[in-house]
């Protein structure tokens, strides 16, 4: 059954604030159980999967706006939620608490303003995570219609996830791949670059220059969902067949290679700005 708590207008006419405080007890940066814009069940994740079952809270002061049950009598599809509560906050960011335990609704269904930091009890196995009992945190902005990263949002703590640059490859239109570690000449147009992806960590920011110029740049701070697909913003709007078109390769740019000698450099850095890069030369023909 759904709660749905009327005066969501009211709910977020408040000012902007920059900062939640975490969902659950604060973890090193570097061991949640799945990152944001990750690639998740064939889409692009659009949310934050804690590593542990640990008692869920408030992350900001704000108002319920629905209580969502794994098994819900009145709906046709089970919820891939799983158990979960949505808040209203203010300048109309909402965050998503998903994956809780079924015993906490009850009181939950009692709440309707929540002070940061109220407790919504522990964590389950109700939602589509092969079983595992974490917390599945989400926040949307729903004035600009995006996902928002929740690690910008939250303090940092400890360190990153090494990130690495290999087997970087460029693919024309044509869907001819060239492996940028071994090709020395390759015909000049435009490409697809894409480096092998890792299975856990995830660059916060990817950045390719041609010549010295900015070629693309994409930051994982922000999904937008177009026509019902999550996408990545660049100087297109990429979805989940450009961004991991497979299980190996993660979308770096686009990049045009003009005729001549050409540089190309990779730089992926982390949230905390930390940066790996890499150069590599053709001869564009």
């Amino acid at each position: 059954m759904k709660k749905l708590i009327l005066g969501l207008c009211a709910a977020l006419t408040f000012s902007l604030i920059f900062s939640f405080d975490w969902p659950q007890n604060e973890i090193l940066s570097d061991s949640f159980y799945s990152y944001f814009a990750q690639l998740r069940g064939g889409t692009i994740g659009t949310s934050l999967v804690f590593s542990e079952s640990k008692e869920v809270k408030a992350a900001d002061s704000g108002r319920i706006l629905a209580i969502i049950s794994e098994h819900d009598e009145d709906e046709l599809f089970e919820s891939t939620l799983g158990n979960a509560a949505i808040l209203a906050h203010k300048d109309d960011l909402i965050t998503v608490y998903a994956n809780l335990d079924a015993e906490n609704l009850e009181e939950l269904y009692k709440l309707t303003d929540v002070a940061t930091g109220t407790s919504f009890g522990t964590t389950g196995t109700s939602s589509w995570q092969q079983g595992e009992g974490c917390l599945e945190f989400q926040v949307i902005d729903t004035k600009n219609k995006t996902y928002i990263n929740p690690r910008i949002l939250m303090p940092r703590i400890g360190k990153e996830l090494p990130l690495t640059i290999k087997n970087t490859v460029a693919i024309n239109k044509k869907g001819t791949s060239y492996d940028l570690g071994t090709v020395k000449t390759m015909p000049a147009g435009v490409y697809q670059l894409y480096r092998e992806r890792q299975d856990i960590a995830m660059p916060y920011k990817t950045t390719v220059y041609v010549n010295g110029a900015v070629s693309e740049s994409l930051s994982y701070d922000t999904l937008s969902e177009k026509n019902g697909r999550i996408s990545v913003v660049g100087k297109k709007n990429y979805d989940v067949s450009v961004v991991y078109p497979d299980s190996e390769k993660q979308f770096l740019g686009e990049i045009t290679l003009p005729k001549g000698k050409d540089s190309i450099m990779v730089i992926v850095s982390d949230i905390l700005g930390k940066e790996k890069q890499i150069v590599y030369t053709v001869e564009a023909r």
